[in-house]
């Protein structure tokens, strides 16, 4: 401990990163659990990219066959996608959209039974 010449109260020294304006050091953020992951809730499902990057890696492939990084396919395919037209896009779209609708259907199916058993828990602590 230092001990300021004026005063006799002692003053502790402060951390190098501390008094740089950084953030101490040793201190890792936590995430954050949620306590709400149900194994039962339905996924969303891809986007209509997704499924073009589907389609694409498989062709992509075949024709480089030497190229096995997905960092380069993704950029290709990415570079493709932009350069495709809506018409060209289309089918990727009506397959997203049918998943979608699937999807919210199902999500919906999972709010109402998740809401009958919340219920159900709720008038058992009645009793």
């Amino acid at each position: 401990m230092k001990v300021r010449s004026k005063e006799s109260t002692p003053v502790e020294p402060k951390s190098k990163s501390i008094a740089r304006g950084r953030k101490p050091i040793g201190k890792a953020k936590k995430k954050k659990k949620l306590a709400g992951n149900d194994p039962a809730k339905p996924k969303k499902p891809p986007t209509a990219f997704f499924y073009f990057l589907e389609d694409f890696r498989k062709i992509y492939q075949k024709e480089n066959p030497d190229v096995k990084s997905m960092s380069e396919i993704g950029k290709v395919c990415g570079k493709k996608w932009k350069t495709m037209t809506y018409e060209e896009k289309v089918a990727y779209y009506d397959v997203a959209t049918e998943k979608r609708a699937e999807f919210e259907k199902a999500m919906s199916d999972y709010l109402k039974r998740k809401d009958s058993r919340d219920l159900s828990e709720e008038s058992d602590d009645y009793e």
